[in-house]
């Protein structure tokens, strides 16, 4: 540094704030080596299925491994931990629903015959047994070096695999030769031999790495077909159900609302039911199918005469699988949506039935409106009337005791002519509070 600013070069520095996931930016990408594998060696992965307290107890029971083979134990759990015990690697991946262990045995020249010596035979007696998860994927891969060409390898290969029909093909342009049967042996595992050519030990690594991550990926991947095979009965009865309702909307037919919308709402909650089950789990097969292609274009294999290539095989038989799941995932989109239109169709039409209804209770709330307003004027007629024979009655009276009184007039006259008077101010003044009420009526 001193002789850089001698030199008058001056290493610029950065700005003060850094972002506090720099770091852990950095090391994502290398937090997952490639394995550097010696040839010949013994190779077993196991993907177990683990909750969060299961994840917990492996790390203790990797912890147990450690002092079982006489090493000092990790401290803090990491995604991917790897650790060579003499002869004996072991690697530790943490994924999002499952962690995979990989056993590799080291030891050279060792004469064994092909899987019967495995990558968990150096293992302390009874610890795998005790490892919690549920196993999705085991398989083992002995990797052999050999000078000979494809033609000798049925001879040398097929014994080791019990009979079963191979899947076979060159990578790395012809510089090693796999082999596989995609099907569990009398072990319970599945297996791959690799026949190395020429390739070195870190080629070696990444070919052995992504020929696991190509089988762990399928098997995850077809979690979701038997899924999707228990929904699919479901999905075609809800499909005819919804049908015949969509047919009966369309014809107008006289239907049961309440009956109909209780249907649509029970096909709605299956639908949603199915959908919670089943959605993570075909979302989940999306993204390890486009894994396993991804791994199927870099082996860049060459066909082996005769047998299916690992890629022919994928795609023949695991992406109709796929394909499957994805079927039965877009059904359920599709049926919701379905359901949704129905549902609607069939609000709409109990709405218009309410606002028919409303308009009917209207034109009768009206029509009786008109009926009070008749009554209403019948009956001030007939209170025009009966004010106008009280009112009479008391002029009457206040007349007679006058004329008691010694105020001499024609009564009979006076009368006759304040009938009519009295008649006509009782209906001005009725007819002046009728307007009145009505004016009051209007302002509010």
């Amino acid at each position: 540094m001193s002789d850089l600013k001698e030199a008058g070069i001056c290493s610029p520095s950065l700005p003060p704030t850094i972002h506090p996931l720099r770091d852990e930016l950095y090391n994502e990408l290398h937090s997952r080596p490639f394995q550097v594998l010696p040839c010949p060696a013994k190779v077993t992965h196991i993907a177990l299925l683990t909750t969060t307290e299961q994840s917990r107890e492996q790390f203790r029971h990797l912890q147990e491994l450690h002092l079982l083979l006489g090493f000092p134990a990790p401290e803090e759990e990491v995604s991917c931990f790897e650790k060579t015990f003499g002869n004996l690697r072991v690697r530790r991946e943490l994924h999002m629903e499952f962690a995979s262990y990989t056993f590799i045995d080291l030891a050279q020249g060792n004469d064994h015959r092909p899987f019967e010596h495995t990558g968990i035979s150096p293992l302390p007696a009874g610890w795998l047994e005790r490892l919690a998860g549920t196993v999705v994927a085991a398989f083992h891969l002995d990797l052999q070096r050999v000078d000979n060409g494809p033609d000798t390898d049925l001879a040398l290969v097929r014994p080791w695999f019990e009979g079963q029909r191979l899947v076979g093909s060159s990578p790395q342009e012809g510089k090693a030769r796999v082999w596989g049967s995609f099907r569990l042996h009398s072990d319970g595992c599945g297996r791959f031999m690799v026949l190395n050519r020429s390739l070195s030990d870190s080629q070696l690594g990444r070919l052995t790495q992504r020929l696991i991550e190509i089988e762990t990926y399928r098997l995850m991947s077809l979690l979701a077909l038997p899924r999707a095979r228990e929904i699919t009965p479901n999905l075609n009865d809800m499909d005819q159900q919804l049908a015949v309702i969509t047919q009966a909307l369309a014809d107008n037919q006289q239907l049961d609302e309440q009956q109909i919308l209780a249907e649509l709402t029970n096909i709605a909650a299956r639908i949603e039911a199915f959908r919670a089950h089943a959605s993570f789990r075909f979302s989940a097969t999306r993204a390890y199918h486009r894994l396993v292609l991804t791994r199927l274009e870099e082996l860049r294999e060459d066909e082996l005469s005769g047998h299916l290539t690992i890629t022919e095989f994928m795609t023949r038989r695991l992406t109709p699988a796929v394909k499957t799941c994805e079927s039965v995932s877009d059904r359920l989109e599709d049926l919701s949506r379905r359901v949704d239109r129905a549902s609607d169709m069939m609000r709409t039409r109990v709405e218009l039935a309410i606002q028919s209804q409303n308009q009917q209770l209207l034109s009768s709330m009206d029509r009786r409106s008109k009926i009070q307003l008749m009554m209403q004027h019948t009956v001030e007629g007939f209170s025009v009337v009966a004010i106008s024979y009280y009112l009479i009655s008391l002029l009457k009276l206040v007349m007679e005791t006058a004329h008691d009184a010694g105020f001499h007039f024609n009564k009979s006259l006076v009368l006759g002519i304040a009938i009519p008077l009295i008649v006509i101010a009782v209906f001005v003044g009725i007819r002046a509070i009728h307007h009145r009420f009505l004016k009051m009526a209007r302002r509010e």
